[in-house]
């Protein structure tokens, strides 16, 4: 009986748990893009090293180091892969830091100074990067690991004294090691900690599309990784919303999305449900309705309509036989999106009714029908825009009132779809082809996009484009009570 109970409870939270509509799959392709432009901008941070003075005294040789700047960094080999304990991990071995620093020696009463060069040999760093999710449903990282050491050091003694400076060298370059030891892992936990969670924070969670509709991208839970992959989960309860109804949701009865590939760099699934919460958004906020009156409505059409409907106008008053003639057309219910591997559709059931008028006095309804029509839709990816193309492929006309009025509005159909794909598709596509953005830190870009549809959801494959570096976007948007890294007892 319990175990009767415990799969009961084990399906009811299944049948109740939140689906995504909207995956995103970092490859192991990317790292070796990202390992490159992140490695310039290490190496610009190492280049930022504060080492503290250092002096001390041997018996008669006091000594003090001061001014130390790192000059120059060469890594030599590095590592950047995925481990499922860490998110990220980077290795970096046998690299070397060029030193410039300005020496003060004294022995008895000899004394001597000046600026000389020193570099440090064999460093090795380990550092790695956990991912996890802000209360925003931001990507962040929430923590950085770090060992760093440094196996030797060299300095270029030269003049009088340097048989007596390379003796004494060894107490200069053990403390100098010991400092730099200290400084590499503050610096990294800075970088990753606030320079980085600043470049994440480009990434767009909730925002506007236009002035009617918005978007929202929060993670559904921490990212998942595995040996070769990232991956990302969206909650999309609302993935769209009207902008006047913060509070809307849609159910997801829509199929679970899936991401298979791993050639690409990067993936982006995204299931029906995505594409319908848009259009019930835009249903919601009124905007799926087109009205013309007058000189809007095209003249041949006008003609064809006062024909048509010729019986009734002729019996209304002399007043409103010449009124304008007003059509309007308006969605009955949210349109929905079909997925199949044989392309997406969308079908829409609207109204049409067909009126005079008047100016200052009522209007005059002469017919209403109902339109039904599928549109087929090729998706693009552009930039970091996901984009559509519509085009009309079936229309149907006809009347809920009776069978006899369906047959005399088949007239009209020709010349209602020609107003539809000349008059209403152009506006349709003209917001389409804008696109909604997809979630990518500022300065990154889909290239190479190939587009793949399946049943119930459609993935995008795609390789990432660095159209700006790091190091401009971070400093364009670096917080501004950011000053230094924490101290090295604080990364510890």
């Amino acid at each position: 009986m319990a175990l009767l109970q415990a799969l009961f409870l084990a399906l009811l939270a299944g049948a109740y748990a939140e689906l995504p509509g909207c995956k995103i799959r970092v490859t192991s392709a990317a790292l070796e893009l990202v390992k490159q432009e992140g490695l310039r901008f290490l190496e610009q941070e190492l280049e930022t090293i504060n080492i503290p003075d250092v002096h001390g005294a041997k018996g008669h040789f006091y000594y003090n180091i001061s001014d130390v700047k790192v000059t120059q960094l060469q890594l030599i080999s590095s590592e950047l892969h995925f481990q499922p304990d860490q998110d990220l991990l980077l290795n970096i071995s046998n690299a070397s830091l060029g030193l410039h620093f300005r020496r003060q020696l004294l022995y008895w009463f000899f004394y001597d100074g000046g600026y000389i060069n020193a570099s440090a040999e064999g460093v090795s760093i380990r550092t790695g990067l956990q991912l996890s999710q802000d209360p925003s449903g931001r990507i962040k990282v929430s923590n950085v690991s770090c060992e760093a050491s440094v196996s030797k050091m060299n300095m270029a003694f030269g003049g009088t004294f340097r048989r007596m400076y390379n003796f004494f060298s060894t107490f200069i370059t053990s403390g100098m090691r010991f400092l730099l030891n200290q400084q590499i892992c503050p610096v990294l936990f800075h970088a990753g900690t606030v320079l980085l969670n600043s470049l994440l924070d480009t990434v767009p969670v909730r925002s506007s599309v236009d002035d009617l509709v918005g978007i929202d991208y929060s993670l559904l839970k921490d990212p998942v990784v595995s040996n070769g992959n990232l991956d990302m989960e969206f909650r999309l309860l609302r993935p769209f919303f009207p902008l006047k109804e913060d509070n809307w949701s849609l159910p997801n009865r829509a199929v679970e999305p899936q991401l298979e590939d791993d050639e690409r760099m990067v993936y982006v699934a995204f299931s029906e449900f995505f594409f319908d919460s848009a259009m019930e958004s835009y249903f919601q906020a009124g905007a799926l309705q087109l009205t013309l009156v007058g000189d809007k409505v095209p003249s041949d059409l006008d003609m064809l309509l006062r024909a048509t409907y010729f019986g009734s106008i002729v019996l209304l008053s002399p007043t409103v036989i010449n009124s304008p003639l007003k059509l309007k057309l308006e969605a009955m219910s949210p349109p929905r999106c079909t997925i199949k591997p044989s392309g997406t559709t969308i079908s829409i059931t609207a109204s049409v009714t067909i009126t005079l008028a008047p100016p200052m006095l009522p209007e005059v309804e002469l017919s209403k029908m109902i339109m039904e029509g599928r549109l087929s839709a090729k998706l693009t990816l552009r930039g970091k825009a996901l984009r559509a193309k519509l085009d009309l492929r079936r229309f149907q006309i006809y009347s809920n009132q009776s069978a006899l009025e369906s047959l005399a509005l088949i007239p009209l159909q020709a010349p209602l779809k020609t107003l539809l794909q000349i008059g209403v598709m152009p506006l349709l596509n003209e917001r389409t082809w804008r696109g909604v953005q997809i979630p990518l830190p500022e300065g990154i870009n889909f290239v190479r996009e190939v587009v793949t549809n399946h049943a119930g959801f459609v993935t995008v494959g795609a390789d990432l484009h660095f159209a700006k570096g790091l190091r401009e976007v971070i400093e364009k948007n670096r917080p501004a009570y950011d000053d230094a890294p924490p101290p090295s007892a604080a990364a510890a």
